[in-house]
């Protein structure tokens, strides 16, 4: 590799690279949530071909979060020899691999050996787009990572289709993940070939990568760091089960349950797409404090469904409320070090992971022991603990100014 020049030109935000990296990344983060929501909707069918029973189940699904952070740890230690977009490039098309092995197997093993192997290239994948989206976003100078995230929202929407198309005719899993691999595979080696690199991000995702390497105090972030764990132990909650409970809890037919994850993906693009506006108006406080009543009500509506129309609605209300707490808990944390937002903004990204690994085992076990609906309860519970975190996420007083 040659070595780069000691000045680099600084290219403009709306140079033609950056865009077309920008729309790459963003396509990326849409195959990913094709991917995912391919994966967490298809879990009772995956159950059905593996002989998976319901108190293993929690095993194999906290087991993807913590390779998850492996598979993140070990990315960092390649991006700093290779860069955040070849490694990307690699392990995405890798990941859509391991789904369709996740499909094609027949043996528990197999499946433990797909899902490892899921657990581990998604935490890279999660890794690498998210460093090259920050270093896109600081050589833009203003925020775009909503706007990715959102991508994923609008793949996860993709994603619960399929997987209801296929319940609908009966595809079967080596179908279904199978095709989907083979398609979705090439797309993300096509999309890998238009990343940003070097020339177009500078010292970029280097100059972010030491901003969030700075040493800050954890304690005024460990409020927020609840507040995040919380949220995603909901996420994880419908991420995993909503499909479970309508199918095994309420008798739904299983290409009907994906809409459950369907219409909870949509309410997450939607509250995204409207978030910044509704800050702008009632502030960070009321969002937050709205958004966590409203996903309790949905977890507590979804308890009580009488039928399966009822799980969509609750599920689709629980979105509508989640969705205004996690990017609020970035925003409060670059707020608190506007210095060094990136370190924040990192370590608040940790209870991501801590939320996926609590929330899977906490309401399979509770499942196990009483029934579905009981289970819904506890991450009902959790989240309503965000409401006196909410005055957290004021923003600082403006100091007053003399004449």
């Amino acid at each position: 590799m040659s070595a780069a020049p000691s000045v680099q030109p600084v290219p403009s935000p709306m140079a033609p690279g950056l865009r077309v990296g920008r729309a790459a990344l963003a396509a990326s983060f849409l195959l990913q949530g094709t991917t995912f929501a391919l994966l967490v909707t298809c879990i009772p069918e995956i159950q059905h071909r593996y002989g998976l029973g319901d108190g293993l189940l929690p095993v194999f699904l906290a087991a993807v979060p913590i390779l998850a952070g492996v598979g993140s740890i070990l990315s960092e230690q390649l991006v700093k020899r290779t860069g955040a977009r070849a490694v990307l490039r690699v392990v995405q098309p890798a990941v859509c691999l391991s789904l369709a092995g996740a499909g094609l197997g027949g043996s528990l093993w197999q499946l433990a050996l797909a899902l490892g192997a899921f657990g581990l290239l998604v935490g890279a994948l999660d890794a690498s787009m998210n460093m090259l989206g920050v270093g896109l976003q600081h050589r833009y100078g203003r925020s775009i990572m909503i706007g990715f995230h959102a991508a994923f929202s609008l793949g996860g929407i993709l994603g619960a289709g399929i997987a209801g198309l296929g319940s609908h005719y009966d595809l079967g899993l080596p179908v279904l993940f199978g095709t989907a691999g083979a398609v979705i595979a090439p797309l993300a080696v096509l999309t890998g070939t238009s990343f940003a690199g070097p020339a177009e991000l500078g010292d970029a995702v280097r100059e972010a990568a030491e901003a969030a390497d700075r040493s800050i105090p954890w304690r005024p972030l460990l409020p927020l760091c609840l507040a995040m764990a919380c949220a995603y132990i909901a996420d994880a909650s419908v991420s995993n089960y909503s499909v479970k409970y309508l199918t095994d809890g309420l008798g739904s037919r299983e290409d009907l349950a994906k809409l459950s994850y369907l219409g909870y993906m949509v309410a997450m693009l939607l509250g995204r797409a409207l978030g910044d506006r509704a800050v702008q108006r009632f502030g960070a406080v009321a969002v937050v404090r709205g958004g966590a009543a409203l996903a309790a009500l949905g977890f507590g509506l979804a308890a009580v469904a009488p039928a399966a129309w009822a799980g969509i609605a609750s599920f689709t209300v629980l979105g509508f409320g989640i969705c205004a707490i996690i990017p609020q808990v970035f925003a409060a944390g670059g707020r608190l070090f506007p210095a060094d937002s990136d370190a924040a903004v990192a370590r608040l990204n940790l209870f991501n992971y801590a939320g996926f690994l609590i929330g899977s085992p906490l309401v399979g076990a509770v499942a196990d022991a009483s029934s579905y609906r009981w289970a819904l309860l506890a991450p009902m519970l959790l989240v309503l603990a965000v409401l006196p975190l909410a005055e957290r996420f004021a923003p600082a007083p403006v100091a007053p100014t003399t004449a």
